[in-house]
């Protein structure tokens, strides 16, 4: 099958966005797929190296053409039949670039076939009238696994995403709680991101710029609590991660936490109402009681693994595309 994700107007940079097309990408080109990314600009995503073909100009001909950030929408719509059935893959609720009247109006009323990535965005979409399949990454089962070490320490070690650029991510929950928490017990903060550690710096114990997927991997592992304070998701990655190394998780009841997936309140991790003195005591239960980490742990782990990896995923999205071929004929 030939597929064109399309990125003009949106590009590829280094950011958990363009990470989850490369990798879903490279997982097309691995079934044997013949994958086209169609950009306005050169590849900037330097985390992950691209096995797809990537242009700029004339696109060429495929059965489909997926758009992936909204201001692709409007490129794709312009691209010739011959480029394939038109699909809009959902990864987030981009209020950063329009407003939801905008986001209706330009967005979902269009001529599209409408993938999201999670429960979240297919209910956002289900309260505009517009209909939707859940189409999931996947996620790296080889990079991201338990080791089972590190945890005999006398401290509490709690890891968070550190990002000041969206105030969405809400890092100053994850701040607020752990200053809180270095009065009462003996805690750390354990961090990692996407650009040079600014702020609080006072407050964080080991910060890691952009690690590769080893790092990533024993950060996790170090952590005994991942915390997800975060408020527009589409499906938020970094939890699923941690959960992967048998990291339980404390996330919040938001609309658009991303987590709704995979984050089950007493038996995944922990879900408090979107207010941070109670997420604060979900992660204080956690802190006094290690036995609910373990258990919670392990069954979080179990969930991301029952979601399937990057390449079972893509089959699924194939399915897809191949069903609507058939109903084009």
């Amino acid at each position: 099958m030939k597929i064109i994700f399309n990125l003009q107007s949106c590009g590829l940079g280094n950011n958990g966005g363009s990470s989850t097309i490369v990798k879903s990408a490279n997982a097309l080109v691995d079934l044997g797929h013949q994958v086209t990314i169609l950009d306005s600009g050169k590849n900037q995503h330097s985390w992950t190296p691209l096995k797809a073909d990537h242009i700029r100009g004339d696109p060429p001909d495929a059965d489909a053409v997926i758009a992936t950030g909204y201001k692709t929408v409007g490129r794709t719509l312009k691209l010739p039949d011959r480029c394939g059935v038109k699909y809009h893959w959902i990864r987030g609720w981009e209020t950063w670039q329009m407003r939801e009247s905008e986001i209706h109006e330009k967005i979902l009323k269009t001529p599209t076939i409408k993938l999201v990535n999670s429960i979240c965005l297919q209910k956002k979409l289900n309260s505009f009238g517009v209909e939707s399949t859940i189409i999931r990454p996947g996620h790296d089962f080889n990079q991201l696994f338990p080791t089972h070490q590190g945890h005999n320490r006398d401290c509490v070690v709690l890891g968070g995403l550190y990002n000041t650029r969206h105030n969405s991510k809400r890092t100053n929950w994850i701040f607020d709680a752990v200053r809180l928490f270095k009065f009462r017990y003996r805690v750390k903060l354990w961090m990692f991101g996407a650009s040079s550690l600014q702020t609080n710096s006072d407050i964080v114990d080991e910060y890691v710029k952009n690690p590769a997927p080893g790092i990533k991997n024993e950060i996790y592992n170090g952590c005994d609590i991942w915390l997800a304070p975060t408020t527009n998701e589409g499906l938020h990655i970094c939890p699923a991660e941690a959960m992967l190394t048998e990291c339980p998780v404390v996330g919040t009841d938001a609309e658009m936490s991303g987590m709704q997936d995979y984050l089950f309140d007493g038996v995944t991790g922990l879900v408090s109402s979107n207010d941070l003195n109670q997420f604060c005591k979900r992660i204080e239960y956690l802190i006094r009681f290690p036995d609910k980490r373990i258990k919670y742990g392990q069954a979080a782990r179990n969930q991301i693994l029952s979601m399937g990896d990057r390449q079972s995923n893509m089959k699924k999205l194939v399915q897809l595309i191949s069903g609507s071929l058939y109903e084009n004929i």
